[in-house]
């Protein structure tokens, strides 16, 4: 129920966040299941009815159930439910309906291949336009449980009724501009109860809400519970930050250079190349209030002036850093994380209802994981306590001894503490006692495994973050059971597991692997380890590469952003070795990945380095290097060292025999030469004749969709509508024979276009909300930007000013967020933008332009879809408010060309 005003609204610990489900039974069941598991893994409590939305709803019950909730969440696919006898709604409805005004509403929509129930999609059309309500598609259980666990992550802060109050409270004018979007949260879902912390939580919350506390660093040794403390601290704080907090883990780098990609990756700003990732961070953070946490810093301090860097060009940025060293940057404020609290010496008897000490408590907690009916009794109490005395209170070594209580009691595992730890000590007296007693208890715990379970344990350590069980087989001996010997490391808290879009990865802490490497190094296997890894993921590469387009691109780009730190990994290895076909191949075998994800960029900066060496280079090595150095869909103006390079690189792929790679190139060379100032038609047309040859001739359908949009704006330029809108027609077709959503983006966002410029804004409409959706299902960044932009020109050209504001800054936003400038591909919507920018309709469209930047992508989409909405209801021959931006480079305000007799496609 709602607090008092004025009132505090901490939860005691049995109250937890509630979550209301809403969907129809029989055909959601398994979206169903994986609700409650995802709201579960996060420590709330689903609120849902066993029977679903039932055909004659007990409308006073669930009407309580909703008063006593804190979010409502709506599971909707193609049925409506049952409307009962005398009722005008179905009880899908009226739960809807019922929800409190001030209730947060997540509601996540199916994708469907068949139709919807009219009144289903009355509800929907409901739904979307009501501004309380986020709205996301899905297409399986998996994804909604992503998309599930990620949104609730938002909204789980302690004082989540404190917020809802000064949101209830918050009175803004209706012709205010539209509120500050909610920030995201993006922190990992805790795997266990934090005890002893609630003091320090309150005082690290409390110096990061100082007005001269910008950066604040946690140190401490490892294992002593610095991670756990920032995540609690920043959940504690995420209300207070309306653009977001995010966590960036930099245990997977390996050194300074890499630590501005991590943080980009995080903030989903995309590395396309054209300018230094950090410059692209302080574009995306310099107006926004936000908190990062970066995790692990100690093993990258060098990187030290980035968080300068940042703090100086963002001043509603604050950082707060988990590092065993501090970074000694001016301004920079510390706290020394501290062991939990231990047992005081006894000198009563124990009670049941005693409470434990926060050690003694993790312990128990950290027991009852691996043996469900652990205790602490009268008989077992000194020892337990005894065993966190021994191991100082540090969590981390209290949770790899706690393992070991599924076959020794307490008793036991502290004798043999006793006589282990002694004796592992005596080795490390350089060491504080606080990291003593955690690198004792790692390498206590791995001499108790098996000689085949540390050699493993040894071995993993070489992979960068999380890891599948099919690469753990790899770098196991042949015939060893590999699962067989991770479920042991596993069970012994040494590695630890995830479940991520239906698949199961592991995970060293960083302690763990520092500690493996060590071991690997001294046995003489490092090199060797590192080199069998890149080995596997240059194949597990090349065969992803073959499924990153296609129909099942967008999954195979999720199984790919998994493996990313892995890959990275892999690739510095090819590099550091000067194995330069091994990196080349990497680097190529995913280069649509780099495109999709924005980590071209990176991709880049690799081939880069392999030029740069001065190395003779085997030609197939060079060949790819030139390609992804060079490569680009839009240029102001290229450089003709550019034109150079891509020529090249499609020579060298054809002398190699290799015709679907030479025409890679070849998409971006005619482009190169259709850009710029003075394009060189001639010669983008050879290019582009020279592409589809090769392309033909390989079998390569994906190939020629991609180059076909080169040569549909060669027509363009030329002002040749007609032979312009075949060719994106023809590139369409392909793509949709490939099922391949990045390509089709390509060829509706360029029909779009040249549609709404032909003054046909119905049809430009279709186009523009098609390359949106298909966007929106590969988390296509760039891609949603353009959505957005082609449907803020339908706006403009169907009279709807404020809305092409709306979007306009949204699509703004979007890319200063994502580091991707729309400088180069701003050929269709800038002119758009000048055009209404200078109209009688300014102010209009500068009120929207506003409104857009402070909105939620999420929320852009939601006036873009209203846009495309409007304009395809509008009456056939309605009215178009006319766009003056026909001309487009050399053929400005020409009439078409006939096609010259050696053109195809």
């Amino acid at each position: 129920m709602t607090p008092a005003p004025g009132r505090s609204a901490i939860r005691t610990p049995d109250q937890r966040l509630r979550v209301f489900v809403s969907s129809t039974l029989k055909e959601l069941a398994p979206e169903r299941a994986v609700a409650r598991s995802a709201i579960e893994r996060l420590a709330a409590a689903p609120v849902m009815f066993e029977l679903g939305a039932r055909p004659h709803p007990p409308r006073d019950l669930y009407r309580a159930y909703l008063e006593q909730s804190d979010i409502f969440v709506g599971l909707y696919w193609e049925r409506y439910g049952w409307v009962a006898p005398g009722e005008d709604v179905s009880g899908l409805e009226d739960e809807y309906n019922l929800a409190p005004p001030d209730m947060p509403r997540l509601i996540y929509i199916k994708e469907t291949a068949g139709a919807r129930e009219p009144r289903l999609t009355g509800l929907l059309d409901r739904i979307r336009s009501d501004d309380r309500a986020s709205f996301k598609y899905f297409s399986d259980p998996a994804e909604l449980a992503d998309l599930l666990v990620a949104d609730l992550a938002v909204l789980l802060a302690e004082r989540f009724d404190e917020s809802r109050a000064a949101d209830r409270a918050d009175d803004r004018d209706e012709s205010d501009a539209s509120p500050a979007p909610s920030g995201r949260v993006s922190l990992p879902a805790p795997l266990t109860q934090l005890y002893g912390r609630e003091d320090a939580i309150d005082s690290i919350a409390d110096r990061l809400r100082s007005p001269e506390v910008r950066l604040l660093t946690l140190t401490g040794p490892g294992g002593i519970g610095k991670t756990r403390l920032a995540i609690e601290v920043a959940r504690r704080l995420a209300p207070e930050y309306p653009d977001g907090v995010t966590f960036v883990p930099l245990a997977p780098v390996d050194s300074a250079a890499q630590v501005p990609g991590a943080i980009a990756q995080v903030l989903g700003v995309r590395d396309t190349g054209e300018s230094p990732v950090d410059q692209k961070l302080v574009t995306a953070l310099r107006s926004r209030r936000t908190l990062l946490v970066l995790d692990n810093f100690e093993q990258v301090l060098d990187a030290a002036p980035l968080v300068a860097a940042l703090l100086s060009g963002a001043p509603g940025l604050r950082l707060l850093v988990t590092s065993r060293a501090l970074l000694r940057l001016s301004g920079e404020h510390s706290v020394e994380v501290s062991p939990l609290g231990l047992p005081p010496s006894r000198t009563r008897e124990w009670h049941p209802d005693e409470p434990p000490s926060p050690a003694v408590a993790l312990l128990v907690e950290r027991a009852r994981s691996v043996k469900p009916d652990f205790e602490l009794t009268a008989d077992n109490v000194a020892d337990v306590e005894a065993i966190t005395a021994r191991l100082e209170g540090v969590p981390l070594a209290i949770e790899l001894a706690a393992a070991r209580l599924r076959l020794l009691s307490p008793a036991a595992l502290l004798e043999r503490l006793d006589r282990r730890l002694s004796l592992l000590v005596g080795g490390q007296r350089d060491l504080p006692p606080r990291q003593r007693a955690v690198r004792s208890t790692i390498e206590w715990s791995t001499r108790l495994l098996k000689p085949d379970e540390q050699d493993l344990l040894w071995r993993l350590g070489v992979f960068a973050g999380r890891f599948s069980l099919e690469a753990v087989e790899c770098m196991a001996d042949p015939g060893a059971d590999a699962l067989a010997l991770l479920e042991t490391l596993v069970d012994s808290s040494l590695v630890r597991q995830q479940d991520r879009t239906g698949r199961s990865y592991f995970l060293l802490l960083a302690t763990v692997r520092e500690y493996a490497l060590e071991r690997l190094d001294e046995e003489g296997l490092l090199e060797q380890m590192r080199e069998r890894h890149a080995r596997y993921y240059l194949g597990w590469a090349q065969a992803s590469g073959r499924e990153v387009i296609g129909a099942g691109q967008r999954e195979c780009v999720v199984l790919v952003t998994n493996e990313r730190d892995n890959l990275r990994a892999a690739e510095r290895h090819f590099l550091d070795a000067r194995d330069w076909t091994g990196a080349a191949g990497l680097a190529w075998a995913l280069w649509p990945y780099w495109w999709i994800s924005g980590m071209l960029g990176e991709a880049k900066a690799w081939m880069e380095e392999l030029l740069a060496r001065g190395h003779p280079l085997p030609d197939d090595a060079r060949a790819v290097a030139l390609c992804i150095v060079n490569a680009s869909f839009f240029w102001e103006e290229p450089a003709p060292s550019v034109i150079a390079g891509l020529s090249e690189s499609a020579d060298l792929f054809e002398r190699l025999g290799r015709p679907a790679e030479a025409g890679v190139p070849l998409m971006s060379l005619t482009m190169a030469y259709t850009s710029g100032p003075k394009p060189e038609l001639d010669r983008a047309e050879a290019a582009h004749e020279r592409g589809l040859r090769l392309f033909r001739a390989a079998g390569d359908r994906w190939g020629e969709s991609v180059l076909l949009i080169s040569g549909g704006m060669i027509e363009l330029v030329r002002g040749d509508r007609e032979h312009a809108i075949e060719r994106f027609e023809r590139s369409l077709r392909l793509a949709d024979e490939q099922q391949d959503d990045l390509a089709r983006t390509l060829a509706l966002h360029h029909l779009g276009w040249i549609h709404l410029l032909g003054g046909d804004p119905r049809s430009a409409t279709g186009y523009f909300a098609d390359a949106l959706h298909a966007s929106l299902r590969l988390d296509h960044q760039q891609g949603i930007a353009w959505g957005l932009e082609g449907l803020l020109g339908v706006a403009g050209a169907t009279g709807d000013v404020e809305r092409a504001g709306i979007l306009a800054g949204a699509a703004e936003a979007l890319r200063e967020r994502i580091g991707v400038p729309d400088k180069a591909d701003a050929i269709f919507h800038g002119r758009v933008i000048e055009h209404l920018r200078g109209g009688q309709h300014t102010a209009e469209f500068e009120r929207g332009h506003a409104r857009g930047l402070r909105m939620l992508t999420e929320e852009a989409v939601a006036v873009a879809e209203a846009v495309a909405a409007t304009a395809a209801a509008a009456p056939d021959g309605a009215p178009s408010a006319p766009l003056p931006v026909f001309g487009l480079g050399a053929a400005d305000g020409a009439a078409p060309r006939q096609r010259q007799e050696a053109r195809t496609g």
